[in-house]
């Protein structure tokens, strides 16, 4: 259990942290499943309107702290390279 001060603060501010970069995450997977959606349904105009969408979500996680940014930066390519393939 923590005993001093700053210890209890640190968990109550590490609860409100891991929420806020839960949803943050969510949102992120939200935005490429849909790319990964269009891709799988062939729809090729559908896919890169929502990888234009998906894309400053990825950097907005990379500079919130949520996302590495080799994984953002993977994520980002493999989908373009998916996208131009159709």
């Amino acid at each position: 259990m923590a005993n001093t001060p700053q210890a209890r603060k640190r968990i109550r501010r590490n609860e409100r942290r891991a929420e806020i970069n839960g949803a943050r995450l969510s949102r992120i997977r939200t935005f490429v499943k849909k790319v990964e959606s269009a891709i799988a349904g062939g729809d090729k105009s559908a896919a890169a309107e929502a990888l234009k969408a998906a894309q400053p979500e990825l950097a907005r996680g990379v500079a919130r702290g949520v996302l590495h940014k080799n994984t953002a930066s993977r994520k980002l390519s493999r989908l373009t390279k998916a996208v131009s393939g159709l």
